[in-house]
């Protein structure tokens, strides 16, 4: 090859370089974007988790209200 035909390849080996190294910092990001989500939602999950419990607790004090008030209707 002549020194003409080596350069133009030369720039092109750095210029693909160059974009796989943009690639791979974008997908460092990604990855760091993803895990943050993901902790995101686990978080979510345990504070369902936590209405759930609290709405059990509620439906059970409702009951025991109901039954003490006789409210309740009697089993067919």
């Amino acid at each position: 090859m002549n020194s003409e035909t080596e350069n133009l390849v030369l720039e092109h080996l750095r210029a693909t370089r160059e974009k796989l190294d943009k690639m791979d910092n974008d997908l460092g990001d990604l990855r760091h974007r993803m895990s943050s989500v993901e902790r995101h939602l686990a978080n979510l999950q345990g504070d369902v988790a936590n209405i759930h419990h609290r709405l059990d607790t509620v439906g059970e004090r409702l009951d025991r209200i109901e039954h003490r008030l006789e409210l309740t209707e009697a089993p067919a």
